[in-house]
């Protein structure tokens, strides 16, 4: 990858000036990081954080930071993802929540195909049908490229189960979400 690196940079810039000398190295460095989700498993995430429980109210977590890069251009979408589910038999962790966003976003994506996989992994991990991921991201491949659009934020939801069928269900979740 450090080579891969070099031979872009070469393209552009001469790579023996100072500022690009070790670049090509910190950017390997930084591309394995921001891909790191890769390298991890649903197994690996939840790590024993699932408990039983008699709920069966919705759990929603709302406004969890998410960075990911598109698989188009391979430039940073930054934002939020709320996820919520009604339990039946387990609910897992907090932090838990978070860390299965993060573990599907730090991968190559497009922002349709991340919200579905989060929508699928908590129910697996879960066990439930009824799941909601909604997320809100700008797209840097959309700000500082192509139409270079400031402003613009793209929205994406996975309902699944009862927040697909039934109205009063997703009115209840988009008040929750309304009301921070």
């Amino acid at each position: 990858m450090e080579q891969a690196y070099a031979d872009i940079i070469r393209e552009i810039d001469d790579l023996d000036r100072p500022g690009l000398k070790d670049t090509p190295g910190r950017a390997a460095r930084a591309m394995r990081f921001l891909t790191r989700g890769y390298g991890q498993s649903l197994e690996e995430i939840i790590n024993h954080a699932r408990f039983p429980t008699e709920r069966s109210e919705m759990v929603a977590v709302q406004d969890i930071e998410l960075y990911s890069l598109c698989e188009h251009h391979l430039l940073p979408f930054i934002g939020k993802c709320h996820v919520a589910y009604i339990p039946n038999k387990f609910v897992i962790g907090l932090s838990k929540v978070a860390r299965v966003v993060d573990m599907y976003a730090r991968r190559l994506q497009n922002q349709e195909d991340l919200t579905m996989d989060i929508a699928r992994a908590m129910k697996t991990v879960t066990e439930v049908e009824d799941v909601a991921v909604i997320i809100e991201a700008k797209h840097l491949c959309m700000m500082m490229r192509g139409v270079e659009k400031q402003n613009s934020v793209m929205k994406t939801s996975a309902m699944l189960g009862i927040f697909r069928s039934n109205a009063s269900t997703r009115a209840e979740l988009f008040s929750l979400l309304k009301s921070t």
